[in-house]
């Protein structure tokens, strides 16, 4: 089920990103953006005056992180559900950025996004299976955690909006990355994948895989990017690390594997 009917003033609140530069109106019980999303655009290796495609945009979030980094960029974002897809809109307006948001389902997007063509793709794809039970009673948040259909269906979706050359860039679950692989076989390459491990030591439970559209170069394995620093959780705000906080926070590009 998706969430149709926009959000009243009283369902939303105001979260601010890269330490509080960009305040972005999010719903208070619905699907909320966080740290995989401001990892994803800073991700992105978009350059002024490129296009970059957000699939499944939510509240405009992504797009907005990286417009904060990158200058001049041509923003456009596909949303699934009328309510964020409204929501976006709003915080565009709010913000002053030029995102254009389309409203459709990834696999099957509406005829206007189809005809455009980007230098960028970035994707966080829902990854709970479409049978799995959920712990939330949030329609609309559910829906942006409950997958229709494999990753592949967004993989090929991204590759048939980029140019040739263009980059495809994807936050997703560790155990999805040879589904994601197999999907991008012969039809991407320069793969590169970086694992996200919440403490040094840990086994990394997401990856942001980035792949170029048409590239033969062989796949590289990159050291995980800690996001904590210590062993455990002492208290709540568990300090980040200095590399997770000088993207997080501090707006940085997350570099890696850009060939």
């Amino acid at each position: 089920m998706t969430r149709i009917a926009p959000f009243e003033p009283q369902e939303l609140d105001r979260h601010g990103f890269l330490d509080g530069r960009l305040s972005v109106g999010q719903p208070r019980g619905g699907y909320r953006s966080g740290t995989d999303t401001v990892l994803l655009a800073a991700a992105c290796p978009a350059r002024a005056g490129q296009r970059v495609l957000d699939l499944g945009c939510g509240a405009g979030v992504a797009s907005f992180c990286l417009a904060a980094r990158v200058q001049g960029l041509t923003l456009h974002g596909l949303e699934l559900q009328p309510a964020y897809a409204d929501l976006a809109r709003r915080n565009a307006a709010a913000l002053g950025a030029a995102l254009t948001v389309h409203e459709g389902d990834v696999a099957d997007p509406p005829p206007a996004l189809r005809a455009v063509q980007v230098d960028h793709v970035i994707a966080n794809p829902p990854y709970h299976a479409a049978q799995a039970s959920s712990a939330t009673r949030d329609a609309g948040k559910d829906r942006a955690f409950r997958a229709a259909g494999p990753v592949s269906v967004w993989i090929e979706a991204g590759l048939k909006r980029l140019v040739p050359g263009g980059w495809l860039t994807v936050v997703y679950p560790t155990a999805h990355l040879p589904a994601m692989l197999a999907a991008l076989e012969e039809r991407a390459g320069s793969v590169a994948v970086l694992p996200l491990a919440a403490r040094a030591g840990r086994p990394a439970d997401r990856v942001i895989l980035r792949a170029r559209k048409g590239a033969k170069a062989p796949l590289t394995l990159h050291p995980p990017f800690v996001l904590h620093d210590g062993d455990r959780h002492e208290r709540d705000g568990a300090p980040l690390s200095g590399a997770a906080e000088r993207v997080l926070r501090g707006g940085e590009a997350l570099e890696f594997g850009c060939e």
